[in-house]
């Protein structure tokens, strides 16, 4: 039971380090943030929400208040990081490894997670 809650918290400490490195860029870093997304194909008006999205969703984890939120909120960042993998992939510019990071990091996360708190409510 400690090696699960252990490895559930490196997991979940290093996304969302990952999550709000990106987020904190978006946020304080606009010129860098939207040149990738322009070099990527997408609108650079999606910068703002998405960032927003990535705090809330990792406040809905690492609260772990609301159920529903939090699977929402573990959806988003794996489809966002699945996402993020495939356009560089596409365009070939070598920024993948990140993306690669936060996969791993987001399905740790996820499958300890339902070990940690779920099994340990039924168990009580």
């Amino acid at each position: 039971m400690k090696t699960n809650k252990i490895i559930y918290w490196i997991a979940t400490g290093l996304m969302t380090l990952v999550f709000s490195f990106s987020a904190g860029m978006y946020l304080f870093n606009y010129e860098r943030a939207s040149g990738f997304f322009e070099n990527l194909g997408f609108p650079t008006w999606l910068i703002y929400p998405l960032a927003i999205a990535k705090i809330l969703g990792l406040i809905a984890i690492l609260s772990r208040k609301v159920t529903l939120l939090k699977e929402w909120a573990y959806a988003g960042f794996f489809f966002d990081a699945v996402l993020a993998f495939f356009a560089h992939q596409m365009i070939g510019d070598g920024e993948w490894m990140p993306s690669i990071i936060a996969i791993v990091t987001i399905l740790i996360s996820r499958i300890y997670e339902r070990k940690v708190f779920v099994n340990r409510a039924k168990t009580n």
